[in-house]
C-alpha cells in the first residue's frame, strides 16, 4: 500500500477485498454454470441465432421499447467495454500468469447465460413509467417477478421489494463511482500524461460532451452509442488485429502457454511458488466477472428499454454483450501482451499493455491504448448514467431524472480533477454489493426464463418446419 493512500481509503479498500472474494466469486460463476447447465446450454446451442438478431434487418422498430435493439446492446456494451478491458486483462496476467486468459474465458461463456438470463426476465417484468419510457432490470423482476410467480409464500412481496430496494441504491452509488468520478479521471490522467492537457480542461470538455448526449434521455444515449462503441471497439481491436498478424507465428505458442499455465502451479509474478493454478482461477475469474459484468444485473437496464417482440429475442442479442466483451476485446488485449512477451516484464496494469503496444507496432502502439482508454471511459460514462437514473427512477420516481443528470454532470468534472482513492474503493464496494440481489432473482426466477425459452425454440422450430 503507499504512503499517499488515506486510512479511509485502504479501510474501503480491505471491504473491497472482502466483497469481491472467494464467497461472491464463487456465486457469480455457480449462477452462470447453474443457469447454462438449465437452460440447456443455450448460449451455445443458439449462438448463431442470437448474432443474426444482432447484425439483422430491425423488423421491431414498432413494437413497445424506447430504443433499438441494437442500440440497448451498444449502451449495455457502452457501460461494460471499459478500462477493464485494457487495465484489468493486463492486471490478471500480472497476478495470475498467462493462464489467466483461459479463465477469462471461462467466466465469459458461462456468464453469457447470466446476462440471457438478466435481459429475459427485463423485458418480461418491465413497465411503462409515468414519461412513457420503459423501465425494467432487477428491481423491476425481483419486486414484481416474486410475487407473481411464488404468491402463495408469505413475506415473498415484501422481500422481493426489499431486494429491490438494495439493488437500485448500490446501482445508483456505482452510477456516481464506478460509471462516473472514476471514469473521468482515467481520461483525465490518460490525457495529462500523454498529451500534458491539465485536469481542469479535461474536466470542462468531458462535462460538457456528457451534458450534451445524457440530458437528451436514453433515446440521444442509445444514438451516442451506437456510433461511438462500435467506432471505439474497432478501432482498438483493429491496432491489437495489427499486432497479431505481425506476430503470427508466436500465436499458436500463445495459446499453448495459455493452456499450459491454466493448469499450472507454477508460480507468477503476483503470487507465491505452488499457487499459480490459484492465482490464476482467481484473478482470471475476478478480472473476468469485473469486465462483463454478468450476474450484476446492470446491463438488464438496457436491455428493458429495448424494441422487441419477445422476450427471448432481446435476450440473445444481450448475451453476445458478454461474448464481445470478454471474448473478443479482453481476448485481443491479453494475446497481444502474450505475443509480445510484455508479461515477462516487470510491469503491472496499463503499463504492461502499452509496453505490449509499442513492442508491436511502435510509437503508435501507446496512443492506440490511450485512445482507447479515453474512448472506453467516456462511454462507461454514458451507459452508466442510464442505469443510475432508472434505478433512481425507481426509488423515487421520474421527477427526480432531471436533477440526477444535473448531480451527474458536475461530478464527471469532479472526478476529472479530485483525487479519488476513495471514490473507487467505494465504487467497487457497491458494485460487488449490486450483484447479490441480482443472484438471488436469477436463481428464484430461472424457472421462468427456462420455461419463456423452450417455448420459444419450440415455435420457432415449428415455424421452420413448415
Amino acid at each position: 500500500m503507499t504512503p499517499e493512500v488515506s486510512v479511509v481509503a485502504r479501510f474501503l479498500l480491505e471491504i473491497v477485498s472482502w466483497i469481491w472474494g472467494l464467497p461472491l466469486i464463487i456465486l457469480l460463476m455457480g449462477t452462470g454454470l447453474f443457469l447454462t447447465v438449465r437452460l440447456g446450454g443455450l448460449q451455445f446451442r443458439h449462438f448463431g441465432h442470437a448474432m443474426g438478431l444482432v447484425f439483422g434487418r430491425d423488423e421491431e422498430s414498432q413494437e413497445e421499447g424506447d430504443i433499438s435493439h441494437f442500440q440497448s446492446l451498444m449502451t449495455a456494451l457502452a457501460a461494460t467495454v471499459g478500462t477493464g478491458n485494457i487495465v484489468g486483462v493486463a492486471t490478471a496476467i500480472y497476478y495470475g500468469g498467462p493462464g489467466a486468459l483461459f479463465w477469462m474465458w471461462v467466466t465469459g461463456l458461462v456468464g453469457m447465460a447470466s446476462k440471457y438470463t438478466e435481459a429475459l426476465l427485463a423485458v418480461r417484468f418491465r413497465v411503462r413509467d409515468t414519461d412513457g419510457t420503459m423501465s425494467g432490470g432487477p428491481m423491476y423482476y425481483l419486486a414484481r417477478g416474486l410475487p407473481e410467480i411464488f404468491p402463495n409464500i408469505k413475506g415473498i412481496k415484501k422481500l422481493g421489494r426489499v431486494l429491490g430496494i438494495a439493488f437500485a441504491l448500490f446501482a445508483v452509488f456505482a452510477s456516481f463511482g464506478i460509471g462516473n468520478m472514476t471514469q473521468a479521471n482515467s481520461v483525465a490522467e490518460a490525457l495529462l500524461t500523454t498529451f500534458e492537457i491539465p485536469t481542469w480542461q479535461t474536466a470542462i470538455v468531458l462535462a460538457t460532451l456528457t451534458a450534451l448526449v445524457i440530458l437528451g434521455g436514453i433515446r440521444v444515449v442509445g444514438r451516442a452509442t451506437e456510433v461511438l462503441v462500435p467506432f471505439m471497439i474497432v478501432f482498438y481491436m483493429g491496432g491489437a488485429l495489427i499486432i497479431l498478424f505481425l506476430f503470427r507465428s508466436e500465436i499458436p505458442g500463445a495459446f499453448e502457454l495459455i493452456f499450459e499455465r491454466a493448469f499450472s502451479n507454477q508460480a507468477v509474478a503476483g503470487g507465491l511458488a505452488g499457487e499459480g493454478l490459484r492465482q490464476a482461477i482467481q484473478w482470471g475469474v475476478k478480472r473476468g466477472l469485473f469486465s462483463n459484468e454478468s450476474g450484476l444485473g446492470s446491463a438488464a437496464i438496457a436491455a428493458a428499454a429495448a424494441r422487441t417482440r419477445h422476450p427471448v429475442r432481446q435476450a440473445l442479442i444481450s448475451m453476445t454483450q458478454t461474448f464481445i466483451d470478454t471474448l473478443v476485446v479482453c481476448s485481443c488485449t491479453g494475446l497481444v501482451i502474450i505475443v509480445t512477451n510484455s508479461h515477462e516484464l516487470d510491469l503491472e496494469g496499463i503499463a504492461m499493455t502499452l509496453s505490449a503496444f509499442e513492442r508491436g507496432i511502435g510509437q503508435f502502439g501507446p496512443f492506440i491504448v490511450t485512445a482507447g482508454q479515453i474512448l472506453f471511459a467516456y462511454s462507461t460514462v454514458l451507459g452508466w448514467s442510464y442505469y443510475g437514473e432508472k434505478s433512481l427512477t425507481y426509488l423515487v420516481g421520474v421527477r427526480f431524472q432531471l436533477p440526477y443528470r444535473a448531480v451527474f454532470i458536475v461530478l464527471v468534472a469532479v472526478g476529472s480533477i479530485a483525487k479519488i482513492e476513495e471514490v473507487w474503493a467505494f465504487a467497487d464496494i457497491a458494485n460487488g454489493l449490486m450483484a447479490v440481489p441480482n443472484l438471488i432473482a436469477l436463481l428464484l426466477l430461472s424457472g421462468v426464463a427456462a420455461r419463456i425459452s423452450r417455448a420459444y425454440f419450440r415455435d420457432r422450430a415449428a415455424l421452420k418446419s413448415r
